[in-house]
């Protein structure tokens, strides 16, 4: 008598909860590691090549193209070919959001990140007032805000009404920025030293200036503005002199 075909089972709830958390240990794997999350935070700011990369992370190149390899295995960043180039971006918006809430969790959860975080906030003083405060003050040309990072990453996504001075250029374009308004510096988020700087040097030559601890991701998680492009300095140093 031929036997019958054996009803295959379908795999019961218990079974697909184990794969989706199988799938999302993945992409936790490829996060568990202080080199590819610094990564993820420079494409965070804007597409990079990999020798770039390499150069920013103080990493050797083939270990940074192996830490993007693995990032990439997590559908955490994209890649194109740009001639003989490859560029990397962050595989969607979703993953800039996802590092803003692990730097708050591990402020809020780990004390050397809560300590470290204290401690540049100390050595620069930071921006008080609430953010609507701020943008209100921006829009009536009372304080002029600066975008202290590389130029390419305010051209790939900056906050609305500031403007672009890298670090290396503030000293020099100092004349530029309005001597009556006080000065708000931003960086890359509440672990970057550049805005530091920069509020000291501000302070240094006499100008009234203080550190936003917020970057671009940071006001994109609070549904605030953050436009790509330029945004030209003169118009503003103009009115300011008037």
């Amino acid at each position: 008598m031929p036997r019958l075909p054996t009803r295959r089972r379908s795999p019961t709830s218990d079974s697909r909860q184990r794969l989706v958390f199988a799938e999302l240990a993945r992409v936790g794997k490829a996060l568990a590691s202080g080199v590819r999350l610094e990564l993820l935070d420079l494409l965070a700011q804007g597409p990079r090549g990999v020798d770039e990369l390499a150069r920013l992370s103080e990493q050797e190149v083939a270990n940074t193209s192996h830490h993007l390899q693995v990032l990439r295995g997590a559908r955490l960043v994209d890649v194109e070919r740009r001639g003989t180039r490859s560029v990397y971006r962050l595989s969607g918006n979703d993953i800039g959001l996802f590092l803003t809430s692990l730097h708050r969790l591990g402020e809020a959860n780990l004390a050397e990140v809560e300590r470290a975080a204290r401690n540049l906030a100390e050595s620069g003083p930071r921006e008080e007032i609430d953010r609507a405060t701020l943008v209100a003050r921006i829009r009536r040309g009372e304080v002029t805000l600066i975008d202290v990072r590389p130029a390419e990453e305010y051209r790939a996504g900056h906050l609305a009404g500031a403007i672009s001075v890298p670090l290396p250029d503030l000293a020099r374009r100092l004349g530029e920025l309005p001597a009556e308004r006080e000065v708000i510096a931003y960086c890359r988020g509440p672990f970057c030293v550049m805005a530091v700087e920069a509020v000291r040097l501000l302070r240094r030559r006499g100008r009234v200036a203080h550190r936003l601890e917020d970057g671009v991701w940071e006001w994109r998680a609070r549904g605030l503005a953050v436009i790509s492009g330029e945004e030209p300095l003169a118009p503003v140093a103009r009115r300011g002199r008037r």
